[in-house]
């Protein structure tokens, strides 16, 4: 008989189930495997876990699933059918040596080959439930195409797993956060958890998957771990980091803890398809707090590298245009993308509007000369007026000495009024914490060994990434997601379910 499916609050269950019990009590649960979060890749390896048998439990601390997996895009595959029907070539040979070379192979070789192999069956595994695909596309202008954008984005993925997920009987207890794993004699068989309202749940179970989504949110790693403690996060809402911090406790290792899934400079407040944010990420002018000309901007083409160069810089930089290119933005359009947000040739007709509410906040600054401009930056103006100059010379000779940026994307900065925006590093999200394996069992600390009955995915895990985000294949993050939690999922029902 088909257990009935919860996707309710906890306290909801204790009315549904447990009435006639004190509000105090504690409420005990047995499952086979249990899920804590229920994002991209927890709802992944709920699904999966549920269709391959095993009776599952997800635990969510959010008033709704799918965390920061309602704002991805696209995901990550090669090989897969849609691919093969275009005639797309991108094989799982060059995907696997593209992310080993690109973290200079400090990048977990098992796992990456693990999911490489995994991407191209879960393209078909989302088709079968009915998640369809708009195109597919690359990381960055002219890059490899593995990016399947869904239909709908990936917030039409997540009510999938969330439909199916509730026909398979699987449990989604909601505003209902995990704070504790049970350990017996080294072995994982539960979680405990709290309601919203400090009602406490015991879930007893043979394998436990952790997927809360890193730690974007919770300062104190911040101040620790990150390589820009002031992060501007986008769409990170409760990554305090608990999952981590629940397997660090039962002795699993730290892997990857400080890398950042470096996005466009940016400030916070702002929505990512705002016109202001994509006028001042175009990649034509960007100077340092001195007024010094600091990177070639394009690097903004694969953006977690214009991220690394603003931390290494310190967090703070400026990207400055004229009225000229300010009008080019509305007239004609933008020559770089930000993801589907705001696409390519997209005419910036609401900038003014929000030129002129950055202006009011102070996170843009308008003078009618140079020098003024300086002042008001607290820069010495005979530095930004050489760094003008000089970029001016660069661009009426069609080359960049300097950074040799390409000749397309040089623009001089020479009628007025002149903007300068400020720019901070932004991410979308932390990526590693746990040392995990190929199977993404966490790996003890003491031993070495996988910790019987734990698993961990998606942004707790660390070693897809060497010490720096990467764009070189469209839709990696949500791929790797995606793919740990189906990979846990199977691990865990076949080895402890199953067994």
């Amino acid at each position: 008989m088909k257990t009935r499916t919860f996707v309710k609050t906890a306290l909801a269950l204790t009315a549904a189930t447990m009435f006639s019990m004190p509000a105090w009590a504690t409420i005990n649960m047995d499952t086979d495997v249990v899920v804590v979060g229920a994002g991209a890749s927890g709802m992944a390896a709920s699904v999966q876990a549920a269709q391959l048998g095993a009776k599952v439990v997800t635990l969510e601390k959010q008033a709704k699933n799918g965390g920061t997996g309602n704002f991805a895009e696209g995901i990550f595959a090669c090989e897969s059918s849609l691919q093969h029907r275009q005639g797309i070539i991108v094989t799982k040979e060059e995907a696997f040596k593209t992310i080993m070379d690109y973290s200079h192979w400090k990048a977990n070789a098992p796992l990456v080959s693990a999911f490489v192999n995994k991407s191209a069956s879960t393209i078909d595994w989302l088709k079968d439930m009915g998640v369809k695909f708009e195109y597919i596309g690359p990381g960055g202008p002219g890059g490899v195409l593995t990016w399947h954008v869904i239909e709908g984005h990936s917030k039409a993925m997540i009510k999938t797993f969330t439909e199916q997920f509730d026909k398979m009987g699987g449990q989604l207890l909601l505003k209902t956060a995990g704070h504790e794993l049970i350990t017996e004699n080294g072995k994982v068989v539960g979680v405990k958890g709290k309601t919203k309202d400090g009602e406490e749940i015991i879930v007893h179970a043979k394998a436990v998957i952790i997927s809360t989504g890193g730690y974007a949110n919770n300062k104190e790693m911040m101040e620790k771990y990150s390589p820009y403690p002031d992060m501007a996060f986008i769409g990170q809402i409760g990554k305090d980091g608990d999952g981590i911090q629940m397997a660090w406790k039962a002795g699993a290792a730290e892997e990857g803890v400080g890398v950042m899934q470096s996005y466009r400079p940016g400030l916070p407040g702002y929505a990512p398809n705002n016109q202001m944010i994509a006028a001042a990420v175009q990649p034509y002018f960007w100077v340092d707090p001195k007024g010094i000309r600091y990177t070639d901007e394009s690097s903004v083409v694969l953006w977690p590298y214009a991220g690394n160069a603003l931390e290494r810089l310190g967090g703070k930089a400026f990207s400055i245009y004229d009225e000229t290119t300010k009008n080019m933005f509305i007239d004609k359009g933008i020559h770089m993308p930000l993801g589907e947000w705001v696409i390519a040739g997209t005419k910036l007709t609401k900038l003014p509007k929000e030129l002129d509410k950055a202006i009011a906040k102070g996170d843009v600054v308008k003078a009618n000369t140079i020098p003024e401009l300086a002042k008001k930056l607290g820069m010495d103006p005979k530095v930004l007026q050489a760094s003008v100059d000089k970029n001016n010379q660069m661009a009426a000779a069609h080359e960049d000495p300097e950074y040799y940026k390409k000749a397309v994307y040089l623009r001089q900065v020479a009628k007025p009024p002149y903007y300068a925006t400020r720019l901070q590093p932004r991410a979308l999200g932390t990526l590693g914490g746990v040392k995990i394996n190929e199977h993404t069992q966490a790996i003890s600390k003491a031993t070495g060994e996988p910790i019987d009955g734990l698993f961990v995915t998606g942004n707790d895990a660390g070693g897809m990434y060497g010490d720096s985000y990467d764009l070189m294949l469209g839709g990696g993050t949500l791929g790797f997601a995606v793919n740990s939690g189906r990979i846990a999922a199977e691990t865990a029902v076949a080895n402890y379910v199953k067994k």
